[in-house]
């Protein structure tokens, strides 16, 4: 495998497009039961979305929280179903991964909402350094690592509607399964890796 890829060999890329079942969770009641089958699998891709703040020394709450398995794909709108006891469970769950492309501003995120201790999370941008890689946003790895062009047009939208547009549905569903995606790449090309999880402390500082 090459250790970086050029922006024109993206361009060339297929856009890469996720088959499966995306579930947008907007029902505090049912996400106990989605979080016991997700507590079931061994890694999942992990995201999260925010409204973008265009003034100055505004932010916004994360508003979207992305997890994903290779069949089905689930965007839970913390701006609706808050930040709730089944997520943090499955959050400190060691024994579920949680992989992602630059976790360390989601954590963040996700703490302001509610204190939690992260675990098993996997910094894709870290792992790839011991496969000899020098590209790190997600669409460069999704190019160097699977072939496939990931599209960011609806990077900054507005997560916070009051409906997602089947543009931002296929976007959030993408961005997290894509990392899981490049994890079972890697882990098939070196299998006896050795992964490391990463916990980020001082959430809020």
């Amino acid at each position: 495998m090459d250790s970086s890829i050029s922006k024109e060999a993206i361009g060339e890329l297929p856009l890469c497009q996720f088959e499966g079942v995306i579930t947008v969770v907007e029902d505090p009641d049912v996400v106990q039961e989605i979080v016991d089958k997700l507590s079931q699998e061994k890694v999942l891709g992990f995201d999260t979305e925010t409204k973008p703040a265009f003034k100055k020394g505004t932010s916004n709450q994360v508003s979207l929280l992305q997890l994903s398995t290779n069949k089905e794909a689930y965007l839970f709108r913390l701006n609706k179903v808050g930040l709730c006891a089944p997520l943090i469970q499955l959050f400190e769950n060691p024994k579920v991964y949680k992989v992602g492309v630059g976790i360390r501003d989601d954590l963040r995120g996700l703490n302001q909402l509610a204190t939690f201790k992260p675990a098993k999370f996997v910094e894709l941008q870290e792992m790839v350094k011991d496969f000899g890689i020098d590209v790190f946003s997600l669409k460069a790895l999704a190019g160097l690592v699977l072939n496939v062009r990931v599209s960011k047009r609806q990077r900054l939208s507005n997560w916070e509607t009051e409906v997602l547009t089947p543009g931002q549905i296929d976007y959030a569903a993408i961005d997290a399964w894509i990392g899981l995606r490049i994890f079972e790449e890697l882990m098939l090309i070196q299998p006896d890796f050795k992964v490391k999880s990463v916990i980020y402390r001082n959430q809020n500082s």
